[in-house]
């Protein structure tokens, strides 16, 4: 019999940082903040992240590791947590998808995934 895991749901907004960015140098810095929202009826930790990073030119990178911005937060039954992180891209449009590897405080660990989202400079996109 499998445990049907908890409900938990991520959404992503970006920002381009045109103050942080340097096109000339193709250097291009985006912001994203995330809104982890527990929909279940239990306690869930965040344990580790799964990044999937791909620049405009196809070049991909992985990156992967404990928590998100130095932290494993617990997140209580139908609450969000938020935080804001960012990437530097070689070209002014990529996109990022992943997973957080979360589990329960009984120790059933489960996969939350997240959408592919798009990274681009404002103007660069139709």
């Amino acid at each position: 019999m499998s445990i049907v895991p908890p409900k938990v749901d991520v959404s992503v907004t970006t920002r381009f940082l045109a103050e942080q960015s340097q096109p000339e140098e193709n250097r291009f810095v985006f912001a994203y903040d995330i809104v982890v929202h527990n929909q279940s009826d239990i306690p869930v930790q965040l344990l580790t992240r799964h990044w999937i990073i791909t620049d405009g030119q196809g070049k991909t990178q992985e990156v992967r590791g404990d928590g998100v911005v130095g932290e494993q937060p617990t997140i209580e039954p139908q609450t969000e947590y938020r935080y804001s992180s960012g990437t530097l891209l070689n070209t002014e449009v990529g996109s990022m998808y992943g997973s957080f590897g979360m589990q329960t405080l009984d120790g059933q660990k489960f996969e939350a995934p997240i959408a592919a989202f798009t990274l681009a400079r404002p103007g660069v996109l139709h």
